[in-house]
């Protein structure tokens, strides 16, 4: 007879959290997955509206999803995902022009006329070095690259603000634009440091495996990742909230610094303790979903071909407006994250889905502030939006955080990823027997299951 294998209590059903399960699982442990909602999905779940259009519920688009070493081991494929890409990868609306982001270097650069050559340059060793990159910036942190070469190279490049390294290259705002767009999703301003790296891989990303939506919604990431667990063994619990450490040989907890320090027991070691109680949340986001009679009508047609756009304006407008964010003030014109996810799988229905950057735990000065100034910056690049808005579905920070108490104040990021934290994530072994899996670990946000990969194989190494 075989050796009894170890057993595992997972603590959250969202990716990360399915992602260890499913990794111990397939290994032969005896796994426990315990999720206070309903239903699985944390970050990647997907509603059916009446009329049977369909929201994600938090993220939308997948680029690192499609990417993931995590994802490509477990075959997520032949569980029911499939990821769909629309016309173009991203676009970013400007006054009386637009740029967009396609799914090669050539193309891309072709359309951005006299910055094409400046575009190829920039990108070129990033995105002929796609796969070593990944494998080292999706790694846990710190650990020697296996590909230093092509990571120094991208470093190099990456370490400036995304705002300078736009304006020392590029001549056009559409190329500025463009790069700074895809610099913000570190929900900071791209005029901070290391910005740049956000841009370049977001960027290449996009030219080499896109910017993908999943067939369904999002919640098929996570409904495929259940089905791996159950079909090894594992057990997944819906309704059943852990407050005090649970009896196992590993227990991996999918959730962020405030909550581990929260969970009666956890007895971590005294230096991690310490600096749990000293990690910061960064800005939050206020989402909005418009349920649409019609496509949005952009003044640019192709733009509604994109899966991605992002609305802000010129670069020094996002800068400002992201400053004004980390300041604690609402801007009038805040950057706008805007997913039209049935440009890529019509059967979604016309939903377009939305959010815009605010400040930690933001509370409107009126009902309606943040969905009306998002819905302003829309209209400012597709004339007649207004019209075509049938429902407005609103969560705002705090909404956000009772649904899914990781996003705290809003933060969808597991905390702030800037300065030091985004380089030093908090470890995936917390000691012996207990391991952290969210976004607040290596390598931060997305629907990628890397943290739970990584705390899966942290728990792996322990016990052999």
């Amino acid at each position: 007879m075989g050796a009894v294998k170890p057993t595992a209590v997972i603590v959250g059903a969202g990716p990360n959290g399915l992602t260890a399960a499913a990794r111990l699982a397939v290994d032969g442990w005896r796994v426990d997955v315990r999720e206070r909602s309903s239903s699985v999905g944390g970050a990647a779940a997907t509603q059916q509206l009446e009329g049977g259009a369909l929201r994600d519920l938090g993220a939308a688009c997948h680029p690192f999803g499609a990417a993931s070493p995590a994802f490509h081991a477990l075959r997520l494929e032949d569980y029911g995902v499939r990821w769909l890409r629309a016309p173009f990868e991203m676009a970013h609306p400007l006054e009386g022009t637009s740029a967009l982001l396609e799914g090669s270097l050539e193309a891309t650069a072709a359309g951005l006329g006299g910055d094409g050559r400046a575009w190829t340059r920039l990108h070129r060793p990033v995105v002929d070095s796609i796969d070593g990159i990944l494998t080292d910036v999706l790694a846990p942190m710190p650990r020697w690259p296996r590909h230093p070469v092509a990571l120094a190279r991208f470093g190099a490049r990456g370490v400036l603000p995304a705002a300078t390294l736009g304006h020392a290259v590029f001549r056009t705002e559409e190329a500025r634009a463009l790069f700074a767009g895809s610099a913000t999703h570190a929900i900071t301003s791209p005029s901070r440091p290391l910005t740049g790296a956000f841009g370049l891989l977001f960027g290449a990303l996009g030219m080499t495996r896109g910017w993908p939506v999943a067939e369904g919604g999002s919640g098929a990431i996570t409904a495929a990742l259940r089905r791996l667990v159950e079909e090894h063994g594992g057990v997944v619990r819906c309704g059943e909230e852990v407050r005090e450490l649970p009896e196992a040989d590993a227990v991996i907890l999918n959730l962020t610094p405030s909550q581990v320090l929260a969970i009666d027991g956890a007895s971590l070691p005294t230096r991690r303790r310490r600096s749990m109680r000293r990690w910061r949340y960064g800005p939050a986001v206020h989402k909005v979903d418009f349920v649409l009679d019609a496509p949005v009508p952009w003044a640019d047609p192709r733009v509604g071909q994109a899966a991605t756009v992002h609305v802000g304006g010129r670069v020094d407008e996002i800068v400002s407006a992201e400053r004004a964010v980390a300041n604690g003030i609402m801007p009038e014109r805040p950057f706008v994250m805007a997913a039209q996810q049935y440009a890529a799988d019509p059967s979604r229905g016309l939903v377009l889905w939305t959010y815009a950057h605010v400040p930690h735990g933001y509370r409107e000065r009126y009902p309606g502030e943040v969905a009306e100034k998002i819905e302003r910056q829309i209209e400012r690049f597709a004339p007649g939006f207004s019209h075509v808005v049938r429902q407005r579905i609103e969560a705002s920070p705090a909404a956000l955080e009772a649904w899914n108490p990781n996003v705290v104040g809003g933060d969808i990021a597991g905390g702030a990823m800037d300065g030091a934290q985004l380089l030093m994530r908090q470890p995936h072994r917390l000691r012996k027997g207990l391991y952290l899996a969210s976004a607040s670990t290596a390598p931060g946000a997305g629907v990628h299951g890397m943290p739970g990969w990584w705390a899966a194989e942290a728990a792996l190494r322990d016990f052999g």
